[in-house]
C-alpha cells in the first residue's frame, strides 16, 4: 500500500552528495537507527547505525558498490541491501508469471550470483533483504501476491545462491507484517532478521480509519506476529507524516519503547517521496524529514 522503489540514479548518489540538504536528528530513545537517504540529508549525522541502499537486480552498475562501502565506512555504517527482482525501468519489467517461471527454471541464477557477488566483496558489516512485502496485495510488486508456497521456494533458492557468494551476509526476510504473513515464511535457515515495514499517513487515517494511528496502533500487532519466529525484529522501512501533532507523537515512540519491544533491534527510515500512490486519491506522501510535517 505503500512505497518505494527509487531510481538507479539514485542508488550511490546520495554517497556523492557533500552536506545534508536539510538539517537532521535522530529522534529520541536507544533503538540503533538507520536510514534510507538517497538526497543524502543524513549525510553528516552522527549516531546512524545503518545505511540501507535498494537494488534492482537488473539495469544496476554493480561496481559503484565501491562508492557505498566508503561512504559506510566513513560514517561507521552497516549496510542492508533490499534486492528487488525486476529492472526499475518500468515498461521493461516482467510479469509475475515471467518471474516465478524464470526463477524456477534457473534464468535468474547467474544474475543473483553476480549482484551477491559484489555485495559479498564489501568491507561492511551486511544484511541481504531479497523480495520484500511479499504479503502486499497493492500491486506494486510484481513478487506479491503470489502463492505462499511460490513464493517460499523462490526466496530460498535466491538465498541458497547467494549465501555461497557473500557467506558473510545475514539476511532479512522481510513482509509488510499483514496477518499472512506467516504463510509465507521460509524457514528458520533462511532467516537470520525479520524486517518490517511501518507507514503513517495521518491524513490518511483520519478519513478512512476514523482516527490518526499511533506508533503502537500499527506497529505492536505485527511485532507480536513476528515474535513468532523467535527472531531479531528491524523495522525495515518507517516513515510517517501527519500535522505537528502527529509528526512529535511519531516522533517521540519509534526509537523510544526498547523496553516494550525487546526484540526491536534497529529502525530503518525512509527518508525519500513515496512512489507509488497511496489509495483513496492521497497520491505520493513525502516521508522525508522534517518536510513530513502537514498543514
Amino acid at each position: 500500500m505503500h512505497k518505494k522503489t527509487i531510481g538507479a540514479g539514485a542508488l550511490i548518489g546520495a554517497m556523492m552528495i557533500a552536506a545534508p540538504v536539510m538539517p537532521q536528528s535522530l529522534p529520541p530513545g536507544d533503538i540503533p537507527f538507520g536510514v534510507f537517504d538517497p538526497s543524502g540529508d543524513f549525510s553528516d549525522v552522527t549516531g546512524i547505525a545503518i545505511e540501507h541502499l535498494f537494488l534492482p537486480w537488473e539495469d544496476v552498475f554493480l561496481p559503484s558498490l565501491a562508492e557505498a562501502e566508503t561512504y559506510s565506512k566513513d560514517r561507521g555504517r552497516s549496510l542492508l541491501v533490499t534486492i528487488e527482482p525486476w529492472t526499475w525501468t518500468r515498461d521493461e519489467r516482467n510479469s509475475p508469471a515471467v518471474l516465478q517461471a524464470g526463477i524456477a527454471a534457473g534464468v535468474y541464477d547467474e544474475t543473483m550470483t553476480t549482484v551477491c557477488s559484489s555485495l559479498g566483496s564489501l568491507g561492511r558489516p551486511l544484511t541481504i533483504r531479497w523480495a520484500q512485502e511479499m504479503d502486499d496485495e497493492s500491486g506494486q510488486f510484481i513478487w506479491a501476491g503470489w502463492a505462499p508456497q511460490t513464493y517460499v521456494d523462490a526466496y530460498q533458492k535466491m538465498i541458497d545462491i547467494c549465501r555461497v557468494s557473500a557467506p558473510n551476509a545475514s539476511f532479512m526476510w522481510s513482509p509488510l507484517g499483514f496477518e499472512d504473513m506467516a504463510d509465507y515464511y521460509p524457514g528458520d535457515d533462511y532467516v537470520d532478521v525479520v524486517g518490517l515495514s511501518v507507514f503513517s499517513l495521518g491524513p490518511w487515517e483520519k478519513q478512512v480509519l476514523g482516527e490518526e494511528q499511533t506508533f503502537d496502533d500499527i506497529f505492536a500487532p505485527r511485532y507480536a506476529r513476528a515474535q513468532e519466529f523467535g527472531k531479531p525484529i528491524m523495522i525495515a522501512e518507517l516513515g510517517f507524516t501527519g500535522d505537528e501533532e502527529h509528526m512529535a507523537l511519531w516522533e517521540a515512540d519509534v526509537r523510544s519503547k526498547s523496553a516494550q519491544y525487546p526484540e526491536l533491534d534497529a529502525v530503518v527510515y525512509f527518508n525519500q517521496q513515496e512512489v507509488y500512490p497511496w489509495p483513496n486519491g492521497f497520491g505520493l506522501p513525502d516521508w522525508r524529514r522534517p518536510q513530513n510535517v502537514t498543514n
